[in-house]
């Protein structure tokens, strides 16, 4: 995978090594996913994690939420070395991550990184202590952390103070802004306290998440204005399908383009039919559609009109993205650089030969009541005209 380097507006950050995974501003963007297995299920987690990795994940995150999960995370991670997945895991913990780490040292050993959430690792009484416990078993076996605060999760006595002297003093602020400097704020502390505590700096990464676009825009504009960690970037909570896609893509889009970002994970809610690959896939077209790093070739094609109503186009273009697909596997190992490829599928002669010279292969098929030809071109150049039936295959 190529990594465009005139990305060089990034936000200069420390650098973090995640299992061999170099995070920061002076490296690729990672795209990240997430298991919705139960992770005291050995084959099923297993198996997820190797289809999100084959499928582009670079790190993925496990539940490690009861004693069985982090008891059988040990096995996770060397059934994966076996098959020879060395695909960081990184463990999420919530409520108990304290105890389970403590309790369980081969689940601390095997993960590569810690995410904890300062919302709900215990009540303020017991804050202090429960960190302090992850900071000092992170610190041990040199793991790195995520602070990862969630807007869902925010500790609510603490909050429910702040809307009351909203309230008593008159205060205009609105309730979502006394949330996102919340946020903020509880994630920076955290930081703060872990660096305190001996953690060193390059071994934290802060993710602050919204389900709100224009918030999450906001906060990571602030949080990028006020640390030097490595930011992980997502909406939580982003929803189903079409709808999640396209609030992930605003969001994420935007921040990046201002140089903000050095993870990535597009949080869909999966239905009946639907892969859990596909957010890795929506995080890599995100990271090839601004032109930061691509994966495979871009089959580039019109979308149609009055003048080519032949699907003929249409059917081309699904067959060589599939073609594509089932030959990356191969092509990457054979052909350095061959996912920096265009390839133009056209529909008529408007804007057909043009975008065809534009790609590194093209072809312009012929609209409605034209001449029944289709010129290839490589590179810019015309190579050949394709008459007939046997078109696709040749």
């Amino acid at each position: 995978m190529q990594y465009n380097k005139s990305m060089n507006k990034r936000k200069e950050t420390f650098t973090v090594d995640i299992g061999g995974i170099l995070i920061g501003s002076k490296h690729p963007i990672r795209v990240q996913s997430m298991t919705n297995t139960d992770t005291s299920d050995v084959r099923r987690t297993v198996e997820q994690i190797i289809k999100l990795a084959d499928a582009g994940s670079e790190l993925v995150r496990i539940t490690v939420n009861d004693e069985k999960s982090a008891g059988n995370v040990e096995k996770i991670k060397s059934s994966l070395l076996q098959k020879n997945y060395t695909v960081p895991l990184v463990g999420d913990f919530h409520f108990n991550g304290h105890i389970l780490l403590s309790k369980y040292p081969g689940a601390a050993s095997s993960l590569d990184k810690y995410r904890i959430n300062p919302g709900n690792i215990g009540p303020k009484n017991k804050f202090d202590n429960n960190f302090e416990q992850i900071i000092r078993i992170a610190i041990k076996n040199d793991k790195p952390i995520r602070i990862g605060g969630n807007w869902g999760s925010l500790d609510k006595k603490t909050l429910d103070g702040l809307i009351a002297d909203k309230e008593s003093n008159n205060d205009a602020i609105s309730y979502s802004n006394i949330m996102k400097k919340y946020l903020i704020s509880s994630v920076l502390s955290s930081a703060d306290k872990a660096i305190s505590l001996g953690l060193d700096a390059s071994k934290i990464i802060i993710s602050c998440k919204t389900s709100n676009v224009n918030d999450l825009i906001d906060v990571y504009n602030e949080l990028s204005n006020k640390c030097n960690y490595p930011l992980h970037l997502g909406l939580t909570e982003a929803g189903l399908g079409r709808d999640a896609i396209i609030s992930s893509v605003a969001a994420l889009s935007v921040l990046i383009n201002q140089g903000i970002g050095d993870t990535i994970r597009v949080s869909l809610t999966p239905d009946n039919a639907g892969s859990r690959t596909d957010e890795v896939e929506v995080c890599q077209q995100i990271l090839s559609s601004l032109g930061i790093r691509n994966y495979k070739p871009r089959v580039i094609s019109c979308p149609g009109c009055g003048r080519t109503t032949n699907d003929y186009f249409v059917e081309l273009s699904k067959s060589i993205k599939s073609y594509i697909d089932d030959q990356m596997p191969i092509w990457k190992k054979q052909f350095p650089g061959v996912e920096d490829m265009d390839i133009a599928v056209m529909g008529c002669i408007v804007n057909g030969p043009g975008e065809s010279k534009h790609a590194n292969i093209g072809i312009s098929l012929p609209g409605n009541n034209e001449d029944p030809s289709a010129p290839v071109f490589i590179d810019g150049k015309k190579y050949k005209t394709l008459h007939g039936e046997n078109i696709e295959s040749e």
